[in-house]
């Protein structure tokens, strides 16, 4: 049932987050220049996302977006909602209101659970806040087309798999070829920033039966 698996959610939160040590196993880069993973920068600009789960017939589901193609550093790329934190919001606030804007998903129907290990990303100058949160009931997305090509919807036992993660190359915008590691979502490639959240919310799963 949903219900149990809150509450099973809820324990795991309370536990100490596996952190960035867990994070930067699905980082992009290699070994050797993850550690820009580890530091924020002075000028970083702060982002929030939310982690929304939420039952389809009581299989728990979280959604994730495909960015729109533009001329940026996540171009094309799958991500959680979220944007830009503005300052006369609190961060809670700013994920809700971006996850509004995107997927008109309803903030009164949301519960904020708990907030996941602050990701810096490199390539943007964003320091990521993910909050991780639940709905009773599945929403009706309804898709921004600025900001939302697609909405993916993937159950969380998929996410549990160890076949969800592979590995492949990839030329990356710094000029660089690595064997990126990746969640495979419906043949969508799961990688960077939002495969770093993933692998943490993954690892806080597991510790829970």
């Amino acid at each position: 049932m949903f219900s149990e698996f809150i509450i099973k959610l809820k324990n795991a939160l309370q536990n100490p987050l596996p952190g960035k040590e867990v994070q930067i196993r699905m980082a992009p880069y290699h070994d050797k220049v993850n550690e820009k993973f580890k530091t924020r920068t002075e000028k970083a600009r702060t982002a929030c996302v939310l982690i929304l789960i939420y039952p389809v017939n009581e299989v728990p589901h979280l959604v994730l977006m495909k960015r729109p193609s533009y001329d940026g550093h996540h171009s094309g790329q799958i991500s959680f909602p979220g944007g830009k934190h503005e300052n006369e919001e609190t961060y809670e606030e700013t994920a809700l209101r971006e996850a509004k804007e995107e997927l008109r998903i309803a903030p009164e129907k949301v519960n904020i659970l708990g907030q996941l290990t602050t990701l810096f990303i490199p390539p943007s100058n964003f320091e990521v806040l993910p909050f991780i949160s639940v709905c009773k009931e599945r929403p009706v997305f309804i898709k921004d087309p600025k900001e939302v090509e697609e909405v993916i919807e993937i159950d969380l036992p998929h996410i549990l798999s160890n076949d969800s993660i592979k590995e492949k190359p990839m030329q990356l915008s710094a000029g660089f070829s690595f064997t990126v590691p990746y969640f495979d979502i419906k043949d969508e490639v799961v990688w960077g920033a939002t495969a770093m959240i993933l692998f943490e919310l993954r690892e806080i799963l597991k510790s829970e039966p």
